[in-house]
């Protein structure tokens, strides 16, 4: 019966132990799972920044005999 068995439960200090690096490793986890969308839009920018820097330039002037002399 299924009722018959019995399920060891640590203590408390060990329960609170376990729920503390779990709660610490969900902080990470969240802490991650907003920080690499955040990081992800930041490169696209600078990747669009950059771009723009190199494909966007003065329009070079004629130059003049004197001037290549």
């Amino acid at each position: 019966n299924i009722m018959q068995i019995t399920i060891p439960i640590p203590p408390l200090e060990i329960q609170q132990e376990i729920v503390k690096i779990l709660d610490q490793f969900s902080l990470l986890t969240t802490d991650l799972l907003a920080g690499i969308p955040a990081e992800i839009e930041a490169r696209k920018k600078q990747y669009e920044y950059y771009r723009e820097k190199l494909l966007t330039f003065k329009p070079l002037t004629p130059l003049n005999s004197k001037e290549l002399a």
